[in-house]
Order: structure tokens, then C-alpha cells, then sequence
């Protein structure tokens, strides 16, 4: 062991890497693929937010978003930022992505509870991703197993951040899907099983995190356990 680390870290941490470089190569080799694939409809994202806004239940206001695939919903200023790949071109994988993110608008909405749950666990995670780790390896290399347990309760809350986030964009892509179908948006089995095709890599991103997460969460679990040990 060196500063806390140690080799077993690789058989919590690779297949979870694996699993992660898996997901983001999938959702671009499918953003790719389906956004030069047009839809029948022949409408941008900006349209297809436009029309399908209705089933939102509010009234959204819809900015660009620098960069590609950074397309998301600001429950903050109620606002639908598009990257121009999105936005611009009449796609495949752009009716996916925008009915994806309106599917995060109609959560708020409704006050999804899932989702007011996660916003509300923002400001937390953003303290205890970061500290966790530090007081973990602190505690670990001055030998102070308390602080270091500490860590792990803090490094936790991430765990859970993810594991809340997972349905809630299982959840967004639902009810998008369901908003594309009503709106008569996807016009063929083509579109609809590259909509679907778009939505589920995306989805799988947030699979790997969770895994991550939970892997991490073991790997310093185990480390405490054997120093613990080692410590009688």
C-alpha cells in the first residue's frame, strides 16, 4: 500500500472504468449515426421543442448551448439549452434529445418528487464529492481510522446523488418518447428505434456513474476494514 492505495483497487475500479468508456463511446457512435439520419417530420430541435412544449405544462424559454451533446434543462430560469447540433438540424437524434429534456421540464412541472429530491442534494454533493476523498486519504495516511470512516460517510452521498439520478433520466425519457408519439414526431420504425437507440446510450452513461460510484464506495469500505485489522 502506498498513501492508501493499493492493487485491489484495480478490481473495484476497472470493470466500472470499462463499463464507462463502453457507455460514452455508444452515445456518440449513436449521436453520430442518428444525427445524420433526418427525421420525416423535417423539423430542428428548436421546432420540436416548439410543438411539443404544450405537453410541458409551462411555458419554456429556449437558449443555445455551446459544445456538443451539452443539451439540458435549467429548472432554475425554466430553460431549455440546446447545443447547435440540436437545435439546428431536422434529426433523428435531435427530436431524441430535446423530447429527453422536456421530459426533465414536465418533471418540474409536476414537481416530480424524484427530482425535486435530487436538485435538493446538489449543493451537498458538490461539497462532500470532493471532501470525502480528501478526509478518506487523510485519515488513511495519518492513521486516524475515524476521519477516515467520515470520508466514506460523506463520499456516500454522491453514491446516493447517483442512484436517484438514475431513474429520474430513465423517467425523462419516458415521458419524452411519450411526447414524441403523441405529437406524431416519430413517423417510422426507423425513427422510433433510433429515438429509442439515442435515449438508451445516454441512459447507460448514468449506469456506469452509478457503478463508479458504488465501486469506489467498496474499494475504501474494504481498505478500512483491512487496516482496521491490521490495527489489532
Amino acid at each position: 500500500m502506498f498513501y492508501g492505495f493499493n492493487s485491489s483497487y484495480f478490481i473495484f475500479a476497472l470493470p466500472a472504468l470499462l463499463l464507462a468508456l463502453v457507455a460514452q463511446a455508444w452515445v456518440r457512435s449513436a449521436y453520430r449515426k442518428y444525427s445524420r439520419i433526418a427525421n420525416g417530420a423535417g423539423i430542428t430541435g428548436v421546432d420540436a421543442a416548439r410543438r411539443m412544449m404544450a405537453d410541458v405544462g409551462t411555458q419554456l424559454h429556449i437558449e443555445g448551448a455551446r459544445g456538443t451533446l451539452s443539451d439540458h434543462y435549467d429548472p432554475r430560469s425554466n430553460t431549455l439549452h440546446l447545443s447547435p447540433g440540436v437545435a439546428q438540424q431536422p434529426s433523428i437524434a435531435s427530436l431524441a434529445i430535446v423530447a429527453h429534456e422536456l421530459g426533465h421540464a414536465q418533471q418540474d412541472s409536476q414537481a416530480f418528487a424524484l427530482l425535486k429530491l435530487r436538485s435538493g442534494l446538489v449543493p451537498m454533493v458538490k461539497l462532500t464529492s470532493w471532501l470525502g476523498p480528501i478526509l478518506f486519504l487523510a485519515g488513511i495516511f495519518l492513521g486516524i481510522y475515524d476521519l477516515a470512516w467520515v470520508g466514506v460517510i460523506l463520499f456516500a452521498g454522491a453514491t446516493v446523488f447517483s442512484l436517484i439520478t438514475l431513474p429520474v433520466e430513465l423517467d425523462a425519457s419516458r415521458r419524452g418518447l411519450a411526447m414524441l408519439k403523441r405529437n406524431n414526431l416519430l413517423t417510422s420504425d426507423e425513427e422510433r428505434r433510433g429515438a429509442r437507440t439515442v435515449l438508451t446510450a445516454a441512459a447507460l452513461t448514468y449506469v456506469a456513474a452509478l457503478v463508479q460510484s458504488v465501486s469506489t464506495l467498496f474499494y475504501y469500505g474494504s481498505m478500512l476494514n483491512g487496516s482496521s485489522r491490521r490495527r489489532r
